[in-house]
């Protein structure tokens, strides 16, 4: 009998040690690819670095391959003011649908509106791309385009015109479109986790829904919630196909939000196979290193907020 015991603690052991051991391996497997990833792109971006440095080649504006002359500033500016706005679009909406699907929706629609809103997280960005060039794009520059370039155009440079349509503002709406259902998604699970008792001791003293929503639901799933927009927001970044569809696809430095732009992503899918010289593919893998950097530095900053928000939640339940 001891010796069935000393067996079986033993098998459980070395079922224990291998396990520890694959999932140690694959951790490290994703780190070891995310360095090689980095040293790759670094290798190949080292004429660039070199012609223009680090910081001359993110702030300077001019972005000229006939002349050889390259400058992110405009790409980056492209790139995080429509990630921007497709979060200050994104977030209200989303959080909303979430809060309708878990706390205001009958339980028998809860199902088939969630379902439907995760669906869009599945549909191709082609297939976004397509819909807002020949869809979203007209409409833009009929309806919205004309009353915010005639109304706020003339002192408000965010809304200066002309307006074509292909601009930054088509950009960061459908990357709106986009990460709606991924933010909804992950703030759905966080509202549902929300503890019962919570919700129901501020309803038997008298408040309403909106209050138990205000006071209890959202300060209890921030944490998840800053999460999940900053899991929105590195979507948009990184969104390829659907962005350059919409854009302009101009090398310019504007402020203007009915202007074309470029975002980085944009400027590497449309001109990766027109690089004829060195120079021109190091500067373009380049842009692809400084991505990396932001999407990095988004993350750092996402650790931030949710370390943040948690120690005061933490803080005001000891309390």
């Amino acid at each position: 009998m001891a010796r069935r015991r000393l067996r079986s603690l033993t098998a459980s052991n070395t079922g224990d040690l291998v396990f520890k051991l694959v999932a140690v391996g694959l951790t490290l497997s994703v780190l070891v690819l995310a360095v090689l990833m980095v040293g790759v792109m670094f290798q190949n971006s080292r004429e660039s670095i070199a012609e223009y440095g680090i910081w001359d080649f993110v702030t300077a504006k001019q972005w000229d391959p006939v002349f050889r002359n390259f400058g992110a500033l405009a790409v980056i500016v492209g790139t995080l003011v429509s990630a921007l706005i497709a979060v200050v679009l994104a977030v209200p909406v989303a959080i909303g649908i979430a809060i309708y699907i878990v706390e205001i929706a009958p339980p028998r629609f809860q199902g088939p509106i969630a379902f439907l809103v995760d669906t869009l997280a599945a549909v191709p960005s082609i297939v976004f791309g397509l819909w807002a060039a020949f869809v979203m794009v007209p409409w833009l520059r009929q309806t919205p385009g004309k009353f915010l370039v005639n109304t706020f155009g003339d002192w408000i440079p965010l809304f200066k015109g002309p307006h074509f349509g292909f601009s930054m503002l088509a950009a960061g709406v459908i990357l709106a479109v986009m990460i709606v259902p991924i933010i909804s998604a992950v703030a759905r699970e966080v509202i549902a986790s929300v503890p019962m008792a919570q919700k129901e001791g501020l309803l038997a003293l008298g408040a309403t829904r909106w209050e138990v929503v205000r006071k209890v639901i959202l300060p209890t799933a921030r944490a998840g919630i800053v999460g999940a927009v900053i899991l929105g927001l590195g979507r948009a970044i990184g969104e390829t196909m659907a962005v350059t569809m919409v854009i302009g696809n101009r090398h310019e430095l504007t402020w203007s939000l009915m202007a074309p732009n470029s975002t980085i992503p944009s400027i590497i899918a449309n001109e990766f196979r027109e690089a004829t010289y060195d120079l021109y593919l190091s500067a373009l893998i380049h842009l692809a290193l400084v991505l990396m950097v932001i999407s990095l530095g988004i993350n750092v900053m996402a650790r931030s907020l949710v370390w943040s928000a948690t120690r005061g939640q933490t803080s005001a339940d000891a309390r």
